[in-house]
């Protein structure tokens, strides 16, 4: 069977016909006027399957090929990244703009993470979590960079995993504010860049290098 080629954001699904895609929705957030032209979509487009992803996105399944450009079109929202090697997403909990256990505030400073870097090429695809608090709601242990909020500032940390091989990320530093954050994420990404081989996670990059190497090229 011919390859076919993908249409713009698209995940070919099991059946080798239907497609998937994932716009994006920053840290989760979703505003009226994008649930308003989710639901005119999926009714447009007689979608099937309309899931919540482990990373705060929805994912529309099961279209046609031809139909996913006038999908995005009509959606008016940024294409999502699903397959590319680059960073793909930063998931956060609401922290300090709801919850009463946050400490800091993670939905501002992840998205300020994610207008900064989803997108930003890559080796493999890179996940974010930032959590406004030590309970982690947004996985930030087990995601490629974490964020955690503590009461003396965030904790970054790196090489985290939760697939098949699962890995608790390393602490890189502690006691930061949301700028000190921003810019160690930033040397994070550079020397992962430069130094993964192609489709090497953080994570098995992480235990290929040793985490005092990566602190000592970043802080």
């Amino acid at each position: 069977m011919e390859k076919q080629e993908a249409p713009r954001g698209a995940i070919l699904q099991r059946d080798g016909e239907t497609w998937a895609i994932v716009p994006r929705t920053p840290v989760g957030l979703i505003t009226p006027e994008v649930l308003d032209a989710l639901n005119t979509v999926v009714k447009k487009y007689s979608i099937p399957i309309v899931k919540i992803t482990s990373g705060q996105r929805i994912a529309l399944v099961g279209m046609k090929a031809e139909q996913v450009e006038p999908i995005w079109a009509d959606l008016g929202t940024l294409v999502g990244q699903a397959i590319e090697l680059c960073v793909h997403f930063v998931q956060a909990c609401p922290g300090t703009s709801v919850c009463r256990f946050g400490v800091q505030n993670s939905l501002g400073l992840g998205l300020e993470l994610e207008k900064l870097y989803v997108g930003m090429e890559l080796p493999a695809k890179v996940k974010m979590g930032v959590s406004g608090c030590p309970l982690c709601c947004a996985s930030s242990l087990v995601r490629d960079i974490g964020v955690i909020g503590k009461k003396d500032g965030f904790t970054v940390a790196f090489g985290g995993h939760s697939g098949g091989k699962p890995r608790a990320a390393d602490i890189v530093a502690e006691g930061l504010d949301q700028d000190q954050v921003v810019a160690l994420v930033k040397k994070l990404l550079d020397y992962y860049r430069d130094n993964a081989k192609k489709k090497e996670r953080c994570a098995r990059f992480a235990e290929r290098v040793g985490i005092e190497a990566i602190k000592a090229a970043v802080l």
